[in-house]
Formats: C-alpha cells, sequence, structure tokens
C-alpha cells in the first residue's frame, strides 16, 4: 500500500499549494474538508493541518476531534491548525498587537529539532495572521521566534506534533520546502517513492484490471489533460480505447487538423468529427456569455453521444478530470452545497449510461504534464497552453458568426505563432486575442476606415486561480500589432489587456 499525507482543510486559500509543495518532495498526499476527515489506516504516514480565514476565537470556527491522529502519527498545525492546537490545549490565543503578514525573519530556533534541520539563521518566512499565540499549554514549547512573534513554531513534549504560525507552502517563505521536506521525511519517514513513472505503472496495472476486454470511449479536446489520459488508457487497453475529436468550428486555426495528425503519430485509435455547423446553427443569434456556454455544450453532447453510439458495446467513459476538479471548496461554516462540475464533458455520463473511469483525479495540472513526459508524449502537446471549453466563442463578445471566428483564428494565429517565434511562448502560461464588440475609426492609405478592435492577452500563472498580466518587450507588442492590422482585414487597432486576475478575470466572458 503506497504512503500518503493526509491535509485536513478548514478554508485556506493556500491549502492546494500545501498539497503541491508536498507533492513536489515525491510523496502522495490528499486532500480533505476538516468535517470529513477520514480514520487512521496504515497507508498514513502523517497529517497537516491548513489555515483558515477564520479565528479559533470565533464561536462557529471550524472544530475536529483529532484524538485519532494525536500521538498515533505525526501531526503539522499551519497557521489556523496551530492555533487550534494550543488553543484546545489550553493555551492562549489573542488578537495580534501588529497585524502580522507579510515577510518575517526566524530570528532564533532550536537549530537541533528535526522540523528546523537545514533552516538558516534570519531564514524568510510568510505570516498571514490576524492572531497570535500568546501563551503554550504547560507541555507545548517553542522552537521558533521571529522578532515580533515568540511561538514562531512549537513541539509538543513527548509527541509528534508541531505546529507553525507561519506558510511554508508559499514562495516567500525562502526554506519552507526544507521545513516540509523536514516533517515529510525526518519525522513522518516517507520514503520520497511517488514518482511520475511510479503512478504510470501503478495506473496503467490498475486500467488493466478496471477496464479488462471493455470498450472506452474518450473526448479528445487536444488539450493536456484529455491527450494524457488518452495515453495512460491506451497503455492499458489499446485499440478498445476509441478517441472522439469534435471540431466544434470554435477551436484556432488549422488545429482540428494539426491535432489529428499528431494524435495518429502517437498510435490513438481516433476519429474526426467535422460539426462546425451544427455548433454555428445552434450559436446563431445569441450573445450571452452563458448562454452560448450551455448551447455549446448541449450541442457537443449530442454530437459525441451520436459518435460514441456507432460503436458498439462501449461501457466506459474517460474523462480527463483533475483533482482541482473534484476537491471540494471548503466552506468554513459547513460542507459546501456543490462539488465543482467537471470541466470537460459535464452531462454526458448521465446521458450516456455509461461508467466513468478518470485516471488522472489524483493529479495537478503540473502532475499531469509529468506523468506525460514520463509516457514520452511530444512537448508540443505537453507545452499547450490552456485553451477554454467554449474555445473561440468566449472571445469573441457578442453573437457568433464564421465570419467572426475567421477574423480571431487569424490575429490568434499571428499572435502566438509571433510568441513562439521569439521564444516568449513557454513563457507564458495562457494567451490569445479578444475580439470586441465595437468598432473603431483608422486610417488606411487615403482611407478612413471603419474597422474591428482585437485584445491580446498574456498571463503568466501556476494554475489559473490568480494570474498576472505579462510584461511582454514593447517592440514585440509593436511587431505584433503591425502584423495583425497588415495582414487580418477587417482589424485596424489592437490593445493589450493589463489587467491580473483578480479583480479581472483570464478570460472577458
Amino acid at each position: 500500500m503506497a504512503e500518503q499525507i493526509i491535509i485536513l482543510d478548514f478554508g485556506s486559500q493556500y491549502t492546494q499549494l500545501i498539497a503541491r509543495r508536498v507533492r513536489e518532495l515525491n510523496v502522495y498526499c490528499e486532500i480533505f474538508p476538516f468535517y470529513d476527515a477520514p480514520d487512521l489506516t496504515p497507508d498514513i504516514k502523517g497529517v497537516i493541518l491548513s489555515g483558515s480565514p477564520c479565528s479559533v476565537r470565533d464561536e462557529e470556527c471550524p472544530q475536529i476531534d483529532l484524538s485519532k491522529y494525536r500521538g498515533k502519527v505525526p501531526l503539522l498545525g499551519v497557521c489556523y491548525g496551530a492555533q487550534y492546537l494550543a488553543q484546545k490545549n489550553g493555551g492562549e490565543v489573542a488578537p495580534s498587537e501588529i497585524r502580522e503578514y507579510g515577510r518575517a525573519k526566524l530570528s532564533s530556533f532550536n537549530e537541533q529539532h528535526p522540523l528546523m534541520k537545514g533552516i538558516s539563521h534570519n531564514s524568510h518566512v510568510w505570516m498571514s495572521h490576524g492572531d497570535t499565540i500568546k501563551k503554550l499549554p504547560e507541555n507545548f514549547e517553542v522552537i521558533a521566534s521571529t522578532p515580533s512573534v515568540e511561538v514562531a513554531a512549537f513541539t509538543v513534549t513527548d509527541e509528534y506534533t508541531y505546529g507553525i504560525q507561519f506558510h511554508p507552502e508559499v514562495t516567500h517563505s525562502t526554506e519552507g520546502k526544507q521545513l516540509l521536506k523536514n516533517f515529510l521525511v525526518e519525522i513522518c519517514n516517507c520514503a520520497q517513492d511517488w514518482t511520475p513513472s511510479v503512478f504510470v505503472d501503478a495506473s496503467i496495472a490498475e486500467l488493466k484490471e478496471q477496464l479488462g476486454n471493455d470498450k472506452v470511449v474518450l473526448g479528445l479536446s487536444g488539450g493536456v489533460d484529455s491527450s494524457v489520459a488518452a495515453m495512460l488508457i491506451h497503455h492499458a487497453i489499446g485499440k478498445n480505447l476509441y478517441c472522439i475529436f469534435v471540431d466544434n468550428g470554435l477551436l484556432r486555426k488549422n488545429e482540428f487538423e494539426e491535432v489529428l495528425a499528431s494524435y495518429k503519430h502517437m498510435g490513438l485509435n481516433v476519429k474526426g468529427v467535422d460539426a462546425k455547423n451544427q455548433f454555428y446553427t445552434a450559436l446563431k443569434g445569441i450573445s450571452d456569455p452563458e448562454a452560448k456556454r450551455k448551447a455549446i455544450g448541449k450541442t457537443f453532447i449530442e454530437v459525441f453521444d451520436q459518435e460514441a453510439k456507432a460503436i458498439k458495446d462501449v461501457k466506459w467513459l474517460a474523462q480527463g478530470t483533475i483533482y482541482p476538479d473534484i476537491i471540494e471548496s471548503v466552506s468554513v461554516k459547513g460542507p459546501s452545497a456543490t462539488i465543482k462540475s467537471h470541466h470537460n464533458v459535464g452531462g454526458l455520463p448521465e446521458k450516456m449510461n455509461l461508467k466513468v473511469v478518470e485516471p488522472l483525479k489524483t493529479l495537478f495540472k503540473d502532475g499531469v504534464r509529468l506523468v506525460g513526459k514520463a509516457l514520452e508524449i511530444d512537448q508540443k502537446i505537453l507545452g499547450r497552453h490552456p485553451f477554454p471549453g467554449p474555445g473561440l466563442a468566449i472571445r469573441i463578445l457578442g453573437d457568433i458568426t464564421p465570419e467572426k471566428v475567421a477574423i480571431l483564428q487569424e490575429v490568434d494565429s499571428i499572435f502566438i505563432n509571433m510568441l513562439k517565434e521569439r521564444g516568449l511562448y513557454d513563457d507564458v502560461w495562457q494567451a490569445g486575442a479578444i475580439l470586441l464588440p465595437i468598432q473603431s475609426v483608422g486610417v488606411m492609405g487615403d482611407e478612413r476606415t471603419y474597422e474591428r478592435v482585437v485584445a491580446l492577452r498574456a498571463v503568466g500563472s501556476v494554475d489559473g486561480m490568480t494570474a498576472d498580466w505579462m510584461h511582454l518587450p514593447y517592440d514585440f507588442l509593436s511587431d505584433v500589432s503591425n502584423d495583425i492590422i497588415n495582414k487580418v482585414k477587417g482589424v485596424n487597432r489592437v490593445v493589450y489587456d493589463i489587467s491580473s486576475k483578480p479583480p479581472a478575470t483570464i478570460e472577458w466572458e
């Protein structure tokens, strides 16, 4: 049985980041809401308690009985988790006299303590809390302090239980990863043997057992998730995997033909379906973004269902669902009402009456790429920017027409290709162009023009939860603007979006 770390989520914005850092250290972990903590099993090597937007002093703050873990496996409380451990055991937590947000330095700590192994004097840590531990319980002792926070870290005497009032998972904590490694390796005795290759071997074995000789249908999108899911299943069942790639008329320029060719090269059993006209008909006259999404989703289900039914005796629907798609966003007032619906083919399982197989459901996006690399998938696929499910429909503000799609495809193609030519593509997390529902006056030759405006968007991000606009070189922006205006008939103005997420979103709709 593979070893794992359990992360109990109290609603912190950083909980997924803790999980990512643990996995970067080649240790498998899973996130559970605090109100649904799993029972202790032999494979659980340790438990991490996350932070929270709540205060332990609030009457309705998240509560949990830790008796099934305490003294049995190592326990690490982070911020709220540390304060909860202190207060529940007789300590005192009070509002901070000085708000403790931002960088601080570990000015003193117990260098001999296993949690502090390899940590430098004055190491930077990231604070983010309005409360602080004023007094520790009798059997607790301080193992690290900052100039303004006496109890930056503590340990429980004769017990593998620890608390820290800073966030080791954020990059601002310069040696946070070392501290996490100390907890995982020195204290929990994790073997650090959870690697992409191990995941691939284990997943293929599980898929072979799960699927047997059954037929599986999968909707390919050309993106990373569906491609990696397809290759894992292909390695397990070969030609019993039937892939369907639908051209909804909202893909990038030449994408349908290029992606189909790359999949054939990978040995996948793929059928391409040209359904452009069906989607254009379904979208005719619709301008509302949510209505566009619904029309595209409904049409996709109809097309995909029709194609899948043409394959005899299909038993399974494969999906490229990844871990963030299925982790419940914890409501600190109790269980959330809903779990995020699967982003790729929502509605298909119910309609098609098929069993669902999701080989990537325990992975984050960066883990998916590493697994894809272990499967030797072409870097052109693995390095592709994320692309929205509704495609260019949500980058065309207003109603959708084939003419508008053609214009945006040309603009997008110039932008993306120039990013690649100038060596900028891999520095950008996501890029694209937006066709605005306005026209602008311009001059071409001796004539005044009244043509369309396009906005270029390029952001840097880790997972899309937050994103900053990319500071692309001015000469690049100048060249790409000139190229678009000179080569794309109907466009006479190019603007660059310099808003970040939050407060803006990455897409405009």
